[in-house]
């Protein structure tokens, strides 16, 4: 079985776990109401048990949403170009760093490792970065705050090699963008090149970011084939063309490259914060963009279900033998995650990078095309369900090679995230009054069920805390209120926290369902839909644009 998705016909099972997630989705939604007609008590009593189960995750997730916040803040005062070149010599390096910083005892233990066998450990000065910024038809002013970051990076710029992978679809106003890109940054890094992959599809490519870095992947490939770097001795990190990494992004990279022994076996995801242009966006973005931000903070906090998401990095060894990301999905992030696992039978991980990329939250020139344009966004995100059937003919097939019951973990895992996302939200919204209505009938009168709705509404009450606890982290996290925003507008990010019930629902639980139900019928998506994106700014110079750049002198600050 080859590592990639499947094109045309399916097999019956495959098509069976295509239809699974909305089968269970469905089936749990309408399983409600039937079990309720036909005994309110058991539908009661089941459901209860879900609130339950919530709660606890979501006391859990809160207690991870405020370590994570406070692992990468200390991260972010890590001098990451030191630690990293401490390893040059380590049997030599004196640890001058106050007692009780990041990890600081950690530090010192690879220190030793790494002079006790030098063997096993690349020195930082063998290594290279490579950094592949992948661009439909965004305009300039959207792409040149990525460019600006990776140029005041801490790291060694001519140890960056810089590929600009943009679409020849994007049009002549793109070639002309890319040129311009080239003559304002090309000179700032190692080695810099513009990527430009064919408007004609090439054999089993789909439209989409999948097959356009992979092309640019390949080309990077002939790169070092040309110089005397190994290809064990490049990192390869993707961004989006409105990504902005932190300035220690690439120095805290290499440093756990080096540190790990099974590096081949590894990829390394940074944090993702949707904070770049959220003062301009309207209240059901910002919460959505601030809900994705607390995720990936949690995320951060679980190595054992970490996954690939949006920007992270890879070694090329790796990459080369998987030849690259996969070209027929349009979640070429999450999905790498599996193709890694089957290509390294199970021994392969993902391993937190506790500092910030900042992205976008959606933004267009109308509220409505931005409503539209983030519905769309978190369908494509939950088309992601496409790996259920992807994941579950080889744990059930045993052709990977795979440990069966981590292979079932994960698989279990995986199911239950997608069937969570559609049906968890109206569930605690609606589903305590289904119970109820149905035991209006004399013969299945229960104080359960008439408590019932008392009882989700306290434990929602409760759950107040947790959008408290929200409220308030976002708040904090917030870049610098622009100059034409007033302090309504402050008041306004705390204000739009009331819509969450109604994001949850309409936007996340409907876009799953939309996905997994094309997956039931198979209606296969055969296109990449590219996230509208903007800042005030943005709009104010072009009549339609697509991305936008925080303000890269803010995270300079914060690093300072």
């Amino acid at each position: 079985m080859d590592n990639e998705l499947p094109a045309g016909e399916r097999t019956r099972g495959y098509r069976f776990l295509e239809m699974l997630p909305a089968l269970l989705s469905y089936g749990t939604l309408l399983g409600l109401v039937v079990i309720s007609f036909f005994n309110p008590v058991v539908a009661a009593c089941g459901l209860l048990v879900i609130v339950l189960m919530m709660l606890f995750k979501a006391v859990r997730s809160g207690t991870e949403m405020m370590i994570g916040n406070a692992r990468m803040e200390s991260a972010e005062d890590v001098d990451w170009a030191q630690r990293l070149a401490l390893l040059e010599q380590p049997e030599a390096a004196v640890v001058d760093e106050p007692r009780g910083a990041f990890q600081l005892r950690r530090h010192q233990r690879n220190l030793a490792a790494v002079a006790a066998n030098p063997g096993h450990f690349p020195k930082p000065s063998q290594l290279r970065n490579a950094v592949i910024v992948a661009a439909y038809n965004e305009p300039y002013e959207v792409i040149a705050p990525t460019f600006q970051a990776l140029a005041d990076t801490t790291y060694d710029k001519d140890r960056l090699i810089v590929l600009f992978a943009y679409e020849e679809r994007g049009g002549q106003g793109m070639e002309l963008t890319a040129k311009r890109v080239q003559r304002e940054f090309g000179n700032r890094f190692g080695h810099f090149e513009l990527v430009r992959h064919p408007a004609e599809l090439l054999p089993g490519e789909m439209a989409g970011k999948g097959a356009n870095i992979t092309f640019a992947g390949r080309r990077l490939q002939q790169i070092v084939d040309e110089s005397e770097f190994e290809y064990s001795d490049v990192v390869v990190t993707t961004l989006d063309c409105d990504n902005v990494p932190f300035p220690s992004y690439f120095d805290y990279v290499s440093y756990e490259y080096i540190v790990h022994p099974e590096r081949k076996r590894m990829s390394f995801q940074p944090i993702s914060l949707f904070l770049g242009n959220i003062w301009d966006a309207p209240a059901p973005s910002r919460v959505i963009a601030n809900g994705n931000t607390f995720w990936n903070l949690i995320s951060s906090m679980r190595p054992l279900s970490l996954r690939n998401f949006a920007s992270h990095s890879q070694p090329l060894d790796a990459l080369v033998e998987m030849d690259f990301w996969s070209t027929r999905t349009i979640v070429e992030d999450g999905h790498q995650y599996w193709r890694s696992y089957f290509h390294f039978n199970g021994n392969y991980k993902v391993i937190s990078i506790h500092v910030p990329i900042y992205q976008d939250a959606v933004l267009t020139e109308t509220y409505g095309r931005t409503i539209k344009a983030q519905f769309k966004q978190l369908k494509r995100w939950s088309y992601g369900a496409s790996d259920v059937p992807y994941v579950g003919v080889r744990v059930f097939g045993r052709t990977a090679g795979t440990p069966l019951l981590k292979d079932m973990v994960r698989f279990l895992q995986l199911l239950d995230s997608h069937v969570s996302l559609a049906c968890i939200a109206p569930l605690i919204a609606f589903g305590a009054w289904i119970p109820f209505v149905m035991s209006m009938r004399a013969e299945f009168m229960d104080t359960l069920v008439l408590k019932l709705p008392f009882i989700v509404g306290t434990v929602q009450q409760v759950a107040l805390l947790g959008i408290l606890l929200m409220m308030w982290l976002g708040f904090n996290m917030l870049p610098k209120r622009p100059a034409r925003y007033g302090r309504m507008r402050s008041f306004g990010m705390i204000l739009q926290w009331v819509l969450m019930p109604v994001t949850g629902i309409v936007f996340n639980s409907l876009s799953a369902l939309t996905s997994q139900t094309q997956l039931l019928l198979g209606h296969y998506r055969e296109s990449f839909d590219v996230t509208e994106k903007a800042t005030h700014a943005s709009m104010a110079t072009h009549a339609a644009p697509q991305t936008q750049s925080i303000d890269i002198s803010k995270i300079t600050a914060r690093a300072a």
